[in-house]
């Protein structure tokens, strides 16, 4: 990995009303922030943060995280619940006329 794929990572920014700023983060590095007075001086605050992380974890012959947007997804993935939830669920999908896997998959991505 070079550290071009720090470029893949997903980055986000928000406000915190606490700091009284903006704060940038990387999914892929939680334990990293960046506090800026302006969004873009966060974007940017983290992003370089994420590539000197990088650069120093290969330095040490440490592996860094993979980026959440290299890798691939099957689409499918198990997903617990009580047995009571399971149950509603099921009469709930019956009245609409779907599947459950219809009535889950449109709940999770609402």
């Amino acid at each position: 990995m070079n550290t071009s794929s720090a470029e893949h990572y997903t980055y986000r920014v928000r406000w915190s009303p606490e700091d009284e700023a903006f704060v940038g983060t990387v999914a892929e590095m939680p334990s990293l922030s960046w506090l800026d007075h302006l969004s873009d001086g966060a974007f940017a605050g983290i992003r370089n943060l994420a590539k000197s992380v990088l650069e120093d974890m290969l330095e040490t012959g440490e592996t860094p995280p993979r980026a959440i947007a290299d890798r691939t997804y099957s689409g499918k993935f198990m997903v617990r619940v009580t047995p009571e939830s399971h149950r509603r669920l099921v009469i709930e999908a019956a009245e609409q006329n779907v599947s459950l896997n219809r009535l889950a998959a449109s709940r999770l991505v609402s």
